[in-house]
């Protein structure tokens, strides 16, 4: 799925389609599927929001349609020995993959999800955007700038905090009004560490939570060591993969759990103790 064109494989018959990513090909790609036996599964990669528009009229006609995350179809894709990419070859990697994971992929969120999914997406861009201006203002003191340069940064980072303060209100204002939410972030805010921001970023970004034991929630966020061993070779255990943003909200309220939550820091104190690296 691309920002013009739906390339789609279907198995078994090896059937290829292409339509255009617009309300038209959406019409025509629901008469392809029509015309298909009962019970298709359609999947698609997460490409950044170019899904969702699809993704709800695929739900609202009725289809079983799930997300997949990219690097599962890249990897299944080197394990078969693909090297080469396109639209075409990545839908039919996302078939097969389809076919020998069944379980895998992600249901479309409920209307409360999906708007809280925005607000916080939105908000981190925000926070990267006046992270990357407060460093090109410190280059551009250093340097020397004019007065009138100097103001212009300060309003555009005034504008950038307020709507970082408003996405805030927002979304606590959403969290506020859904039972399912408010009762879950009662819960993690009485965890040390764990504030306002690691809060709606697990309501969003991990709704799954209360449905997982604790080794398939660190290894969600990508926050579980991996192993890399061979034969009598121990290798240095490594945190990756997972869900990016939920990785770099938790490493923020680990480094404050760290200091405050009695627990975690005798936990943290520990590991170090044997020899782990802990960049904190």
């Amino acid at each position: 799925m691309s920002r013009d064109w739906l390339d789609g494989f279907c198995l078994p018959e090896k059937q290829r389609f292409r339509c255009q990513n617009s309300p038209d090909g959406h019409a025509r790609l629901l008469e392809i599927f029509q015309s298909m036996p009962d019970g298709l599964k359609v999947g698609f990669e997460a490409t950044g929001g170019q899904e969702w528009a699809l993704w709800r009229v695929l739900i609202s006609m009725g289809f079983n349609a799930i997300q997949l995350p990219p690097a599962q179809i890249q990897a299944f894709a080197f394990s078969m020995g693909k090297r080469a990419k396109s639209d075409q070859i990545d839908a039919e990697q996302i078939a097969r993959v389809m076919a020998v994971r069944p379980e895998a992929g992600r249901t479309l969120p409920d209307a409360k999800l999906q708007l809280l999914r925005a607000l916080t997406v939105r908000r981190v861009q925000m926070v990267e955007a006046r992270k990357r201006l407060s460093a090109q203002i410190s280059a551009r003191r250093k340097q020397g700038v004019s007065a009138e340069l100097e103001d212009m940064d300060s309003s555009l980072k005034a504008f950038l905090e307020s709507q970082i303060s408003d996405l805030e209100q927002r979304i606590e204002s959403v969290i506020v009004k859904a039972k399912e939410f408010s009762a879950k972030a009662e819960l993690l805010r009485s965890i040390p560490g764990i504030g306002p921001v690691s809060v709606a970023m697990l309501l969003a970004e991990m709704p799954e939570l209360d449905r997982m034991t604790a080794t398939e929630a660190a290894a969600m966020t990508g926050l579980a060591p991996m192993a890399h061993d061979s034969g009598a070779m121990r290798g240095k255990r490594v945190i990756s993969g997972g869900r990016r943003s939920l990785r770099h909200v938790l490493f923020q309220a680990g480094l404050a759990a760290s200091c405050h939550n009695p627990v975690l820091k005798a936990v943290a104190k520990r590991m170090k103790e044997r020899g782990n690296h802990i960049n904190w």
